[in-house]
């Protein structure tokens, strides 16, 4: 398929789409985008959930969601191929071409192919190891790693299986698990030196700008184990390539359970304490949330208070949602969406303008 959004496509997508708030539309880098994201993490390895994944994606493409984020682990490379097939769909027989939808995957975890193995260490030795892709000693935990080499097989395995020339974000996975095993100083040379790699996909035109999908790394405080430093990596980023380097975005977890992305001060930029989304705005940086609705757990009943903050919604999912989206700094908020009944409901939030006050009052700074 062609190469990756355009700002012209992506524009010409939110036109597209019928009786939407400007407001549910945001910009990266130049490309329009919508602010609910659709997840592809949670379901089965089988044909069943993957016709799901599909129809939701067709849904969500008519409904105003143009964000698709998967990564190459997620359902052993089956998120990453139903995204692939229902691209091909939409541009061949809905007329949406592949430029208007903002394609985002993600590298790190060693990734299974299809199913689990009957014998993973020997999927692992033969597909990887002996080949020369993965040096053992560049995996951590038995499942994690981020050395050039191996994160650009990652990439060609991703656009492989998306049927697309370019990926218009690409993620380092959850870096901070090298930490549980590498030393800080050892981290920042595997950082620096997968940045390097991931400007030379840039400069093939593979990937279109990249950054970090994290997990505890934004949210813990400085002193922790696995904290990962904003400062830092846009320090290695412009080690590696300089002011015009492409580490662009990161994503990290943040909902009504979680809300350290815009409530707690675990960053340090030039002496002064920061909370993620605020050092990201600093560094002018994207901000991504995943986790919006915390796999679900946040449909369940909310407080009485959240619907009187956020009116205009009917479900407890929706609100949730909507406070993520209606935080200040927040481009996108993905939700993981493999069910049609799910999707029309998450969407529906995008009709309603996001909450112009009502999020910083739900909750102090700590």
């Amino acid at each position: 398929m062609p190469a990756g959004a355009t700002p012209r496509e992506t524009a010409a997508y939110r036109a597209a789409v019928a009786g939407l708030p400007d407001s549910h539309f945001r910009t990266l880098d130049g490309l329009t985008v919508s602010s609910i994201g659709l997840g592809t993490y949670l379901g089965e390895e089988d044909d069943a959930t993957d016709a799901a994944y599909g129809q939701a994606i067709v849904d969500a493409a008519n409904l105003g969601c143009n964000v698709l984020d998967t990564a190459i682990n997620y359902r052993a490379q089956r998120s990453e191929r139903i995204i692939g097939q229902t691209l091909l769909l939409l541009e061949r027989e809905l007329g949406l071409a592949r430029e208007r939808f903002v394609v985002c995957s993600k590298g790190g975890y060693i990734p299974f192919d299809d199913r689990v193995p009957p014998d993973p260490a020997e999927y692992v030795r033969e597909t990887y190891v002996r080949p020369g892709i993965l040096d053992p000693a560049d995996v951590v935990g038995g499942a994690h790693a981020m050395s050039p080499r191996w994160l650009e097989d990652q990439v060609g395995r991703s656009l492989r299986n998306l049927g697309v020339a370019c990926l218009d974000v690409y993620y380092v996975h959850n870096p901070e698990t090298q930490l549980a095993s590498v030393p800080r100083p050892e981290f920042r040379a595997r950082t620096r030196a997968a940045f390097e790699a991931l400007e030379r996909q840039v400069g093939a035109g593979r990937i279109a700008r990249y950054g970090v999908a994290t997990w505890n790394g934004f949210r813990v405080a400085p002193d922790a184990r696995d904290h990962l430093s904003l400062a830092e990596l846009v320090a290695d980023a412009r080690a590696v390539a300089g002011a015009g380097h492409h580490f662009e975005v990161i994503q990290l977890p943040y909902n009504l359970a979680m809300p350290e992305a815009y409530a707690a001060a675990t960053q340090v930029v030039e002496g002064e304490r920061l909370t993620p989304v605020e050092a990201a705005t600093r560094f002018g940086l994207v901000v991504v949330a995943s986790a919006s609705i915390l796999q679900g757990q946040l449909s369940r009943r909310l407080p009485q208070a959240l619907a009187d903050a956020l009116p205009g919604l009917e479900t407890s999912a929706q609100r949730a949602l909507q406070f993520v989206r209606s935080t200040p700094g927040i481009k996108t908020a993905l939700v993981g969406m493999s069910r049609r009944e799910h999707v029309a409901e998450n969407l529906a939030v995008a009709r309603v303008p996001p909450a112009p006050d009502g999020v910083g009052a739900l909750f102090q700074r700590v």
